[in-house]
Parts: structure tokens; sequence; C-alpha cells
């Protein structure tokens, strides 16, 4: 019996965010974003640090090209920093030549090795003047053009080189976890933030429209303009775990239902069915905007595949205290009292490919698009206290690709799941948002004294995984 197979033009690589990894935050003509902003805050990053050095690829980025290269991969996926392009953000505002310049010669280094570029346009890092100059995110009239017009100079600059785009990544996250927790920037929770439209219940649904309207239109414009010329496709990425009722009773099925729709829902109702869940207009009333004719006529079908973010199984049941999930209670472990799999570095992460599968099944049936898995990934438990040799040796995160891998792959060829790639997070360890860099999701080591890499163990699993399954 031959083994399963991906299917010959299955796309594969790593993912990484422009804050994250390239450091140079006042070089080249870049201005700030609101996360260099955010990170000046006392206690805002559990370690005080930024990604003002990071894993310094402004710099280092033939290096780690290389490294793609050493992997074996075919695809890598990357963020561009707006305020490095548009440092003031606007329409009316300068483009810099040296910031185009730059992704541009990375593309074109990519390319050149026989690794196909995906450009995400958006993660999180907003221009900061334009948070000052009207609220940003929560202010639709103004953020949607500009954030068109940031989309048409990438569109213009790269899209001879660059054929698959990524609008904004998690939206999700952009909108409670920076608008309604305060955990990521701006760091909002309240009414008391200078361009308030009302509270931390009103802010995460105004800021979630912004972004499903931003994509909706420079999606329109990319269809219209570019995409006859440049031959590319467009999309957007959500983040989702899959929610597997806690026990097999009809009201934790109704739970884990309603938390999909809450959660994932919020952004892929609109954008492949053309309307927000009923659970969440239930849950919300008069807090959640509504679209009018045109913009939902814009939003609805305007991404070409379906952009996934995935990590992990959480079982739910009735009486969780969080809006942003539905209300559903969150938990790692059965009701007998074990884990459904290794405990990652993160408290809501643990292995578990099983619930990978059934979230492919569920996505690719409820909305009918070809899968992308944007991200995926595992950071070890104490990874960043252990020597470099240790670190290398990273168990754990090669179980978690075995697990998921496996996973894809039986969705793909026993369930019929259209999967068309995967990008495992990261290609290295980086600056971990609010956590700093004590938490490290890398395939590859980075010293941060010396910037030096050293690949993982997980790493060259992958390579092998892939060469042996495409």
């Amino acid at each position: 019996m031959t083994e399963a197979k991906l299917p010959k033009d299955f796309t594969w690589g790593f993912a990484t965010a422009s804050y994250q990894i390239e450091g140079a935050y006042n070089e080249g003509g870049r201005a700030d974003s609101i996360w260099d902003t955010f990170t000046r805050l006392p206690g805002k990053i559990a370690d005080g640090s930024s990604g003002e050095v990071a894993t310094d690829s402004y710099h280092r980025w033939k290096e780690d090209v290389a490294l793609l290269k050493s992997y074996g991969v075919n695809s890598y996926r990357f963020s561009l920093s707006w305020s490095r392009i548009i440092p003031l953000g606007g329409r009316e505002d300068k483009v810099n030549a040296e910031g185009v310049a730059f992704y541009r010669n990375f593309a074109q280094e990519l390319v050149k090795n026989g690794i196909t570029p995906y450009m995400t346009l958006y993660h999180w890092d907003l221009p900061q003047a334009l948070h000052d100059r009207y609220g940003g995110w929560l202010n639709k009239e103004e953020i949607v053009k500009d954030y068109v017009n940031y989309a048409k100079v990438c569109y213009e600059s790269f899209g001879d080189i660059v054929k698959h785009w990524i609008t904004h990544n998690e939206p999700w996250c952009v909108s409670v976890l920076g608008y309604g927790k305060g955990v990521f920037a701006p760091g909002h929770t309240s009414d008391r933030a200078k361009f308030h439209v009302g509270d931390s219940s009103t802010e995460p649904y105004i800021v979630a429209h912004s972004m499903l309207l931003a994509h909706g239109y420079a999606v329109k414009l990319y269809r219209e303009q570019f995409q006859p010329q440049q031959k590319g496709t467009i999309g957007i990425t959500l983040d989702s775990s899959w929610f597997e009722p806690l026990t097999n009773t009809q009201e934790n099925a109704d739970v884990a239902q309603r938390a999909f729709d809450v959660r994932l829902g919020w952004f892929a109702h609109p954008i492949y069915l053309g309307y927000y869940p009923e659970a969440l207009k239930k849950q919300c009333g008069s807090r959640l905007p509504e679209f009018t004719a045109e913009e939902i006529a814009v939003v609805k079908g305007s991404s070409d595949f379906f952009g996934l973010n995935h990590y992990t199984t959480h079982l739910v049941s009735e009486g969780g205290d969080d809006e942003f999930n539905g209300y559903a209670k969150q938990t790692h472990k059965r009701v007998d009292g074990t884990d459904i799999g290794t405990q990652a570095d993160v408290n809501w992460l643990q292995t578990y490919g099983p619930g990978f599968r059934k979230l492919l099944g569920y996505i690719y049936k409820k909305y009918g698009k070809p899968i992308i898995i944007t991200e995926s990934g595992f950071a070890v438990k104490g990874e960043n206290s252990k020597t470099i040799e240790e670190a290398i040796n990273d168990t754990d995160r090669e179980e978690y690709y075995r697990d998921y891998t496996k996973a894809m792959l039986e969705a793909v060829t026993e369930d019929g799941v259209d999967v068309k790639g995967y990008f495992a997070w990261s290609l290295l360890d980086n600056f971990e948002w609010a956590e700093g860099y004590r938490i490290r999701f890398g395939v590859t080591y980075v010293d941060y004294k010396t910037q030096k890499r050293y690949p993982k163990h997980s790493s060259k699993f992958l390579k092998e995984w892939f060469a042996a399954h495409i």
C-alpha cells in the first residue's frame, strides 16, 4: 500500500511577523507603530523588552533566506511594517522609498532561491501617527481609506513579484486583545482612552467592523485593478481553536457551536456567508455595528482561500465568563482530570492533533473554501531557561508537528478537505508580544546576545516530513 501524499503543488514553509523579527525600529525611514509605543509603557511586556532589535532580521535577511532554503521550504509567509512603507500611514503621507526597496529586495531574494513569498499587509503594527491622528481602527471612515491606500502602494510596489496576499492576520486578536482586554497594543480597556467611542464593551466590535471593511475594500481594489494582470490570490487569516464538547451532551454541543459562531464566525461569517452570526447578534445587541447593503456586498466573498491560524483544542462547557469566546468555559482537562496533550510554555496551548483534523473538516464544510494553514506551532515548556544544546533538542515541538501534520494529511486524504498549504510558526524564536522574549516558538534557536541562529531538531523533522509527503 502506498503512503498517503499531499498534492504536488502543496505549499509549505514558515511564517513570521515584521515587529517580531525585524528590529531596526528607527532605521531606513521607519516611524513608530502602536507596538513601539505600547512596549514603552511600564509593565505591559512581561520582561520589559521590545521589538527594537528583535532578531535583527532587517540586517540579517539574507541569512534568514539561506536558512529557509536549507530547510527545504517552497514558500515563506512574512508581514510588512506599514510604518516602514508609509511612515505616517495616511493616504496624504509620503511613501518611504527605502522601506519599499527593502521589502522588494527581500521578496526578490526569496524568488531567486525558489521560495514563493506570501505577503501579509497587516500583522498588528498600525502606524502610531494614525492612532494619534484619528483613533486608528476606531474611525471607520478614515482608517478604511488609509488602509486601502496602503494596500494599493503594496500592490503597485511588489505585485510583479508577490502573487499571494493576506490582508489581516488574526483580526480577533487586534479587536479583543488590543481594545477589549488591553494586553496588546494600543492597550484599550475602558472609555478613558483619548479616542473612545464607547468603552471596552463596544470598541472591539467597532475595530472588528473597521477591519472587515478595510479587508473587503482592499480585496475589491486588488481584484478590479491588479489581479487581472498580476494573476495573484488574496485573502485573510483568521485564528481558531477546535472547540470540543467537554462531555457528550446536547448542552455542551450547543456551547461548542456558540463558541465557533462568536469566536470564528464573528469574522468568517461576514466574509464567507455575508452576515454576522445570530449568536453574536443575540449576545451583543446594539453594540454590534451593522453593515450597509453596499458594505456587506463588498465584504461577502472577499477571500480566495480560508487562511487559518490554529494551535490547540479547548474542551468547552457552559459557565464561562468571557463574552469574546461566547461565554464558553474552556479547559484542556478531561472530566477525569487528565490533560488532552502535552502542555506548552503558554497556558492556552496543548498538543492535540485530532482537534486539528476536525477543525479542518468543519471549516471546509461550513465555509466552502480551500484552506491554507498560515500558522501552527508550539512553545516548549521551559525552553528559554535551557542551554542551547538542550533547547535545540525540542522533542515536544517535534511531537506537536508530528501529530498535526498527520492530522492534516488525514483530513486531506481521508476526509476530502482541500488544504493548499501549511506554514509552521515560526522560523525563528522572536519577540512574543506581551510575553517578550520569555517564550520561544521557533524551529530555529536564536541567541539574542549574538543573534546567532541554531536549527532545532523540529526543523529537520518538518523538512524530512514534507519531502516525503508532497
